[in-house]
């Protein structure tokens, strides 16, 4: 039987403080077939965050270069700082037939479901607004501030949730981390993306 299959671009994205990070990080760890797509950004590295690892963390002037140069597939504004996605950690790795992961923003997610054809779309919903000002009070890496922009904000993220193709509620890391498993291994049979022969013999 002749087999083949087509990288797959997923983006999962959602308010912060949902716990995308946590989800894909298990995500990854049980599924060898998925490759993790390292966001540039200016703002500061948080404790224990590595620099090409979970963030290529860069300057202001460096972020403007790298716009100039055409280098991201999308890049956006938030919570005072600017992210953007890099061609090179997608296009090459779709190509070879990896299945690309992107942790985004819900504005960048936007514009890479905007703008990409065949992508796979995730959105992460707290259980309550309640419980997501908890989780990000309980990170102790925000100022109080900074959690009542990610609040605001997140209201008007909740709104662009019937934009994506999926919506999953993250009540349950484990349960969640289920239905997340769930939606990746059915459209890795999709034909979108795998195609098969079947043999006369």
């Amino acid at each position: 039987m002749s087999e083949q299959r087509k990288g797959m671009l997923l983006v999962i994205s959602g308010p912060s403080g949902t716990g995308k990070g946590t989800l894909i990080k298990r995500l990854m760890k049980e599924d060898a077939s998925l490759v993790f797509s390292v966001s540039a950004t200016t703002r500061a590295p948080r404790p224990g965050e590595t620099d090409g690892v979970d963030y290529h963390f860069v300057t202001m002037e460096r972020f403007e270069e790298l716009i100039a140069q055409e280098a991201f597939v999308e890049h956006a504004h938030v919570h005072g700082n600017r992210y953007g996605t890099l061609r090179s950690e997608v296009y090459e790795r779709l190509a070879r037939g990896e299945n690309v992961v992107l942790d985004i923003d819900v504005q960048g997610a936007l514009n890479v479901i905007a703008s990409e054809k065949e992508k796979v779309s995730i959105f992460v919903l707290p259980p309550s607004l309640k419980a997501l000002r908890e989780r990000l009070t309980g990170r102790g890496t925000e100022t109080p501030e900074a959690i009542e922009t990610r609040l605001h904000n997140a209201i008007w993220e909740l709104t662009q949730k019937d934009k994506y193709q999926y919506n999953v509620i993250n009540d349950d890391l484990d349960t969640c981390v289920k239905a997340l498993q769930g939606i990746i291994e059915a459209q890795k049979h999709s034909t979108t993306y795998y195609t098969v022969e079947v043999p006369e013999e």
